[in-house]
């Protein structure tokens, strides 16, 4: 395999027209491979980038190497229901806060006034599964958010009640097949509305060719917000301001990447939101907390050397976080490889494996 030269990232004033792509509609995978590691993978950790199938990953890596993933689980945080008016409004649940209180988007005609009581998931009798008091904006009071108190605990509810949030360039309503597949094999923490997906391709098989290669893990969790898919607005890349995420780091995820270091082997973030994560960590020094990190061209990357990513949206800021990690004119080099072999894209469509630029990391198989 060629490696990538060493070239640092030229300087200069990013836009986000930089990050845009044409991409056929029909590229747009609405639903899953029909087995989790079936999916394509794109190895382009050097040029030219390699067309496998994910399920060929264990032999790209190597005895040592550290698989990182975030742990985080899907909840149903999409509810449906009324205003006391009969109007209907539609929340998704951003975050459970310590309080059982919750933090929510609203979609609604008229946004109702704090203390109005929403009946929530309507019944065949007409009465509502529970209500939601509507206490006020968040985090402030001229917040794009909404704080609410259900009349029941936030979890079951949505358990019962909810529905997958699937993100909204899926056109199907959610079904059986969305609630089993837009969730990692190995989610156990409870507070993302939007999944890694990166982490959708592993399943069983996989893990276990992982384990017989020698190859370690060890997780993360960050809870995936829905301003992941918040768009750039503006041409000038510094004025956007990212969402906040919250994210936990255990103890012995610390110990294996102190390990992995030691022992010579190279650290490999499964999604953007284990790259956050990690480089979020690398410069707080805060194992958990809430972190709004915003990775572009002539970021220094300090923990990762490998990057497993579907592909993203364009104009986004997914697109400029791979671009600073891989180098921008490769990534953009990837993408039109991508579209030309017809790759599925997006949230249930195919995958990467990238190397970060003028590391060794590119140079090995």
């Amino acid at each position: 395999m060629t490696t990538l030269p060493p070239a640092a990232t030229p300087a200069r004033a990013w836009t986000t027209s930089d990050f845009d792509f044409d991409l056929p509609p029909e590229l747009i995978a609405q639903h899953p491979a029909p087995e989790r590691s079936a999916s394509r993978l794109l190895d382009g950790r050097g040029w030219p980038p390699a067309d496998r199938i994910f399920r060929e990953l264990p032999a790209l890596l190597a005895p040592g190497d550290l698989l990182v993933f975030n742990d985080t689980q899907v909840i149903k945080a999409r509810l449906y229901g009324e205003k006391p008016t009969g109007g209907r409004l539609e929340l998704l649940v951003e975050r459970v806060l310590a309080d059982g209180e919750v933090v929510a988007h609203m979609k609604v005609s008229k946004k109702p006034a704090p203390g109005t009581v929403l009946r929530m998931a309507p019944q065949a009798d007409g009465q509502p599964a529970f209500t939601a008091t509507l206490l006020g904006r968040w985090p402030d009071a001229d917040g794009p958010l909404f704080r609410l108190r259900f009349s029941d605990d936030p979890y079951a509810v949505m358990e019962r009640h909810g529905h997958v949030p699937l993100p909204p360039y899926i056109e199907h309503p959610d079904t059986a097949e969305d609630e089993q597949r837009y969730q990692t094999v190995f989610a156990k923490n409870p507070g993302a509305v939007a999944a890694p997906t990166a982490a959708l391709h592993f399943d069983e098989a996989v893990l276990a060719a992982l384990a017989a290669r020698g190859v370690q893990r060890a997780s993360v969790t960050l809870h995936v917000g829905a301003g992941t898919f918040q768009p750039v607005k503006g041409e000038d890349i510094r004025a956007h301001r990212m969402h906040s995420e919250w994210y936990r780091i255990p103890p012995q995820t610390l110990a294996a990447l102190e390990r992995t270091r030691r022992a010579g082997g190279r650290v490999l973030a499964v999604g953007t939101t284990t790259v956050r994560t990690l480089e979020s960590w690398a410069r707080s020094g805060a194992t958990e907390g809430d972190t709004d990190i915003f990775i572009t061209p002539g970021f220094d990357f300090r923990v990762v050397d490998l990057l497993i990513t579907n592909f993203h949206l364009p104009r986004s800021t997914l697109m400029m976080l791979v671009s600073a990690f891989a180098g921008y004119e490769h990534v953009m080099a990837l993408y039109r490889h991508a579209i030309g072999r017809r790759y599925r894209f997006f949230s249930y469509g195919d995958a990467m494996l990238l190397a970060r630029a003028g590391s060794a990391a590119a140079a090995a198989d």
